[in-house]
């Protein structure tokens, strides 16, 4: 299976797979708009307006998992990031990212790159794959990780074969 056949769930409730992204960068990010890191879907967005002309994109993937710092309605994630952070990169349906009914998508991710000292499970929101045009993950980068700091690895992904 690669990753362009996983299904995903939108924030308004329809099934589809990621195979609309064969052949860009993706960024892809577990949110949580109540985390003490959600400033950086600021800087997720402008990374996403930055490199979207050069096929790139972020896509959300909002979770509870960590003492529940998202909303529950989908919908109300949705406004809640566009209103306080103006997000308007593509967000999906919540899922779980870790667990016995973490998400494919996350489960492909997590063990196509690995954590801190090789560890599978995600340890908080907003950790980042970067996947290249391929769907092939090139990195795992975690919470702490900024968008201003990993930027020069996301440019070198998009311009690459270019």
């Amino acid at each position: 299976m690669s990753l362009y056949d996983i299904k995903v769930g939108t924030v308004s409730g329809e099934q589809q797979t990621l195979a609309p992204y064969h052949g860009q960068v993706l960024l892809i990010v577990n949110t949580a708009t109540n985390c003490g890191f959600a400033p950086q879907f600021k800087g997720l967005q402008k990374l996403h307006d930055s490199y979207r002309n050069e096929g790139f994109a972020v896509l959300g993937f909002p979770c509870g998992q960590f003492m529940n710092q998202e909303l529950d309605d989908n919908e109300e994630i949705a406004e809640a990031c566009e209103l306080n952070f103006g997000v308007s990169f593509p967000l999906y349906a919540k899922i779980d990212v870790n667990g016995k009914n973490a998400h494919p998508l996350f489960q492909y991710l997590t063990s196509n790159a690995r954590g801190f000292l090789g560890t599978k499970s995600i340890k908080w929101n907003f950790t980042k794959f970067l996947v290249d045009r391929d769907g092939r993950v090139l990195k795992r980068f975690g919470s702490k990780d900024t968008p201003e700091q990993i930027e020069g690895e996301i440019r070198a992904a998009v311009m690459k074969g270019r």
